[in-house]
């Protein structure tokens, strides 16, 4: 695994993980994804612990693409720990759910996410979606050292 990571994808949908990987590629916006499939995994590979320990926790990604509903720990509670610890808190987190619940929006803004996108049916919409966030958070968005 290289120490560089543009995009932290967390989606437990193989299908949601294609679509989202083929959007990025189509338009050239990152080389270096990461996929994990549990919010478990999201806080072990940010956190670097568990089996990402010998992973260098400074090395944060660019942006974290999260769904919110993941098994073993919520997207929202990955969300609430992210924001929540000073070595990860400016790391920019797009919640990319199905979800529509006006109570998942509303806590995660609470929590501190920076975008909320329902994903599109529509698989068109879908990749201009995704090449939206892309574009913004990977070229437009400017950032200083996360940590």
């Amino acid at each position: 695994m290289t120490d560089i990571i543009e995009i932290l994808l967390v989606e437990d949908n193989p299908s949601d993980q294609e679509l989202t990987l083929k959007a990025l590629k189509k338009y050239n916006l990152s080389n270096n994804i990461y996929i994990v499939e549990d919010g478990a995994e999201a806080l072990d590979f940010i956190f670097a612990e568990g089996e990402y320990s010998s992973r260098n926790i400074n090395m944060v990604p660019r942006l974290i693409l999260l769904d919110l509903k993941l098994p073993k720990v919520s997207g929202l509670e990955v969300l609430k720990i992210i924001k929540s610890d000073v070595r990860t808190k400016k790391i920019p987190v797009v919640v990319l759910t199905s979800s529509k619940e006006e109570r998942d929006i509303v806590e995660s803004y609470e929590y501190g996410v920076n975008s909320y996108i329902v994903k599109p049916v529509d698989f068109s919409k879908f990749v201009e979606s995704i090449k939206e966030v892309g574009f913004y958070w990977l070229l437009l968005n400017q950032v200083t050292n996360l940590l």
